[in-house]
């Protein structure tokens, strides 16, 4: 699961323009979700429309941002069909520590991709 070279050119720069605004906001929000045993893989979806995927979480309306971020967990892509269950191992290992990174799931389109961004430091 390595970033997709698509991502790099196309939208990490707006997709790291938004989470810097948000990053902390969605620091806490992993750390709720692990803290509150709703699943250990936190997972925040960006996309450009709004989605049927986990709980809208931040419209882009809201915080002008150029994305929307819902919240979600891998249990609930796997419910969805996103991650198949014979790829959740291979999920789990690819999964980087929640509190050093944020995994991002970029819905634009058609395209549709994971990405581990760091939070920022302290």
């Amino acid at each position: 699961m390595e970033n997709d070279p698509e991502l790099n050119g196309k939208y990490l720069g707006s997709i790291s323009k938004d989470f810097v605004v948000v990053a902390e906001t969605l620091r806490e929000a992993s750390y709720q979700v692990r803290k509150r045993k709703i699943s250990d893989y936190p997972i925040f979806v960006f996309s450009r429309t709004q989605v049927p995927v986990g709980s809208i979480f931040l419209a882009k309306e809201e915080v002008a941002l150029d994305w929307h971020i819902n919240a979600s967990y891998l249990e609930d892509f796997v419910q969805r069909q996103l991650v198949m269950p014979e790829k959740v191992d291979e999920f789990k290992a690819a999964y980087k520590d929640p509190d050093e990174f944020c995994c991002l799931f970029v819905v634009d389109g058609d395209f549709q991709s994971f990405i581990f961004i760091p939070f920022p430091e302290d």
